[in-house]
C-alpha cells in the first residue's frame, strides 16, 4: 500500500430547494496499515479540514451510523478497510467519498434520514399475548433473529431503485421496513392481519426483485429472499389466490 493516498471527498450542503450543492475536494493522506475508509475521514479532519462533518459512533459495524458511498458502493466506512478500496481503484485515480445519495443532504457525508423514523411510526407494533410465557420453535427463533440484526445503516435504502431513482418514499416502505414487517407477520404470536397494509400503505408491488438490497446488507440479512419474497408471496395469496377470490365473494373470508 502507498503511503500517500489521494481521496475526492464531497463536500457542501442543501440549497434553498433541498437539492445537495457543493464540490468534490482532494485531500493527500498519509496511510497506516489496517486503516478504514472511516480512518482516512478522521485523519482529514484533523490534519486539513476539521469542519468536514461525518456522522459516526460505535466504529464497530453496530450502530449504523458511519453509511457512504465509497467509489460509487454503499459502505459503512467503519467496515471497509483501506486495503481492499485501493484494489478496486484504478491506478492514479483518487478515492471517491460521497453521501448516500437516497436521502436529502445536510452537510458534506451527512444525510438527513428523518423519513425512516416517521416510516418506523406508521408500522403498528407487535400485538401478541402480555403474558411472557411466549413459545415458539427454534426455526422461528432464528428466523426472526435475522432480521432483528438489522443495524438500520439504509444502505439498503440508499442502493433501492424505487427510492433512490424514483424518490417513492410516502408510497414504499423500503427494504429496511419491509425487514421489520416481515419480523412481524412472520412472528408466531402476532395477531395483527398485516398483508393489506404491504400492499396498499407500503406498496410491495414496486420491488421487482434486484437483490441489490441483500449485496450490499452489513448485517448480512437475506433481504430479498427471507423478507420481500415470502411477503410477496402472501400478498398474491391473499388477493390473486383463485380459492381466496371465491371465498372472499361468498363471504367466508373478510
Amino acid at each position: 500500500m502507498s503511503n500517500e493516498v489521494t481521496f475526492r471527498v464531497f463536500r457542501g450542503w442543501s440549497d434553498a430547494d433541498g437539492d445537495p450543492f457543493g464540490k468534490m475536494v482532494d485531500y493527500t493522506v498519509e496511510m497506516d496499515e489496517g486503516m478504514v475508509v472511516l480512518d482516512v475521514i478522521h485523519r482529514i479532519q484533523a490534519e486539513q479540514s476539521p469542519d468536514l462533518a461525518c456522522r459516526w459512533n460505535c466504529k464497530a459495524g453496530k450502530c449504523g451510523s458511519c453509511s457512504a458511498e465509497v467509489n460509487g458502493k454503499p459502505k459503512l466506512m467503519c467496515m471497509t478497510r483501506m486495503e481492499d478500496v485501493l484494489k478496486e481503484t484504478p491506478d492514479g485515480e483518487p478515492v471517491l467519498i460521497k453521501p448516500m445519495q437516497a436521502f436529502p443532504l445536510t452537510k458534506d457525508l451527512v444525510t438527513d434520514n428523518s423519513w425512516a423514523y416517521e416510516m418506523d411510526k406508521r408500522i403498528e407494533p407487535i400485538s401478541g399475548r402480555e403474558e411472557p410465557d411466549w413459545e415458539f420453535h427454534q426455526e422461528e427463533a432464528e428466523r426472526l433473529q435475522e432480521f432483528r440484526s438489522c443495524i438500520e445503516c439504509m444502505l439498503c435504502v440508499n442502493t433501492c431503485h424505487v427510492l433512490r431513482e424514483h424518490q417513492k418514499f410516502d408510497e414504499f416502505a423500503g427494504p429496511r421496513f419491509f425487514v421489520r414487517l416481515a419480523n412481524l407477520e412472520m412472528h408466531p404470536l402476532d395477531t395483527v392481519s398485516r398483508i393489506p397494509e404491504i400492499k396498499d400503505d407500503f406498496g410491495i408491488g414496486y420491488c421487482n426483485i434486484t437483490k441489490c438490497c441483500t449485496e450490499v446488507c452489513p448485517a448480512g440479512i437475506n433481504i430479498t429472499d427471507n423478507a420481500i419474497i415470502p411477503l410477496k408471496e402472501r400478498v398474491v395469496t391473499e388477493y390473486y389466490d383463485p380459492l381466496a377470490m371465491l371465498a372472499r365473494k361468498l363471504g367466508l373470508r373478510g
